[in-house]
C-alpha cells in the first residue's frame, strides 16, 4: 500500500485557539481515501464545513477497496472506512460493531456502475455473462454482489462468472488488451468511466439499477465505539458530509474543480474529475431503510443470516446511537 500522509487541518480558529474552538472537541479522524474519488467527507472539509469543530480529517494512504477499508476500521488504523453496503453487513455479521453512518454514493438514473465489454464482443446480455471473466475492484463488495445478484435475476448460478481483482486505474487496459471479457466500472468510479467511454471502441452490457433499482450503493462507516465516545463529533460529521452530498449535486461544476484540485494534490491525474457524475445519493444525504434491508434480505436468501436476525434499524447511524 502506497501512503500519501495529508492532514487536512480546516480551521484557523482551532490552529489559533480562537473563539469557538474552546466549545469543540478536538476529534483527529484517519481515513484511507479511494483512488480516482473523493469521499463527501473530503468535500466537506476541501468546503471548510468542518471549520470550528473541532475535528479533523486525515489521509493515511489508500484502500484497494471497501474491505479494505473495512478491515483497517476493525484494527483502529482509521477512524472512518468506507464500503459497499453488502461488505459492511458481511463485516458487521462477522462481529465488528460498526455503523453505517452515510451514504458514501448511491445508484440511479445520472450515477451507476456500468459493465463494459469491447464493441465487437459477443457477449450482449446478462445471460452471456456466465462463464466469462469479468475486472472489479475488490470481491466481497458492491460489484460483486451486483453480478451475483444480475446471474440470479436470469436463474443462473451467483457463482457463475469469473471475477478478477483489478485495481480502478487499469479496468480500461485490461479489457482493451483482452486480459478479461468485461470491466465493471464502479458507481465511485465514474471518472474512469468517463475517460474509457471517451476513447470509444466500448459498449455496455448493463448497469446495476437494472438489477437493483435506484438505491445506496455504499456506505461510511463509523466505530459504534467511536460514536459512544465521541457523540456530538459524529453527529457533527455525518450532518457536513451529507451537507457536502447536496452540495455536490446543486454545484456540480464546483464540484469537479474541487475534485480536480484533491486529486492533484495527491499527485494523481487532476483531468478525470471532468467525468464525476455526482455521488447518486438522495437529497438530504441521508439514508432510507431499502439501501440496508435489500442487502439483508438477500444474505437472509444465502443462509448468511437468519430471518429476521438482522435490521435496518440496527445498522443505520441516527443521533441515539451513542445511547443503544
Amino acid at each position: 500500500m502506497t501512503f500519501h500522509s495529508r492532514k487536512l487541518f480546516l480551521s484557523a480558529a482551532f490552529l489559533l485557539g480562537l473563539a469557538g474552538a474552546a466549545s469543540a472537541e478536538d476529534v483527529n479522524l484517519r481515513y484511507l481515501a479511494s483512488q480516482g474519488g473523493l469521499t463527501a467527507h473530503e468535500l466537506a472539509a476541501e468546503l471548510g464545513y468542518f471549520e470550528g469543530t473541532g475535528i479533523t480529517i486525515e489521509n493515511v494512504g489508500y484502500a484497494a477497496g471497501g474491505p479494505a477499508s473495512l478491515i483497517a476500521l476493525a484494527s483502529g488504523d482509521v477512524e472512518i472506512g468506507s464500503a459497499a453496503t453488502s461488505a459492511v453487513l458481511n463485516s458487521i455479521i462477522s462481529g465488528n460493531n460498526f455503523v453505517a453512518a452515510y451514504p458514501s454514493n448511491g445508484i440511479n438514473e445520472e450515477v451507476q456502475s456500468i459493465f463494459y465489454v469491447l464493441e465487437d464482443s459477443p457477449i450482449k446480455t446478462i445471460k452471456d455473462i456466465a462463464g466469462k471473466s469479468i475486472a472489479v475492484n475488490t470481491l466481497g463488495a458492491h460489484l460483486d454482489y451486483t453480478i451475483r445478484e444480475a446471474l440470479h435475476s436470469v436463474g443462473l448460478p451467483t457463482d457463475g462468472a469469473n471475477q478478477v481483482v483489478v485495481p480502478g486505474p487499469q479496468l480500461e487496459q485490461v479489457l482493451r488488451s483482452g486480459q478479461v471479457d468485461i470491466s465493471a466500472f464502479g458507481y465511485w468510479q465514474t471518472t474512469f468511466e468517463g475517460a474509457a467511454r471517451k476513447t470509444g471502441g466500448l459498449r455496455a452490457i448493463f448497469d446495476d439499477t437494472d438489477v437493483l433499482g435506484e438505491i445506496a450503493g455504499g456506505f461510511v462507516v463509523l466505530s459504534r465505539d467511536f460514536v459512544k465516545a465521541h457523540p456530538e463529533a459524529a453527529k457533527t460529521f455525518v450532518e457536513q458530509s451529507a451537507r457536502a452530498l447536496d452540495y455536490a449535486r446543486e454545484h456540480p461544476e464546483e464540484t469537479r474543480q474541487i475534485f480536480a484540485k484533491a486529486l492533484k494534490e495527491r499527485g494523481e491525474n487532476p483531468d478525470i474529475a471532468q467525468y464525476f457524475r455526482g455521488y447518486g445519493v438522495r437529497a438530504g444525504g441521508l439514508p432510507v431503510e431499502r439501501d440496508v434491508q435489500f442487502w439483508i434480505d438477500v444474505l437472509v436468501r444465502e443462509g448468511k443470516l437468519k430471518e429476521g436476525q438482522l435490521a435496518a434499524k440496527d445498522v443505520l447511524y441516527s443521533s441515539d446511537t451513542a445511547t443503544n
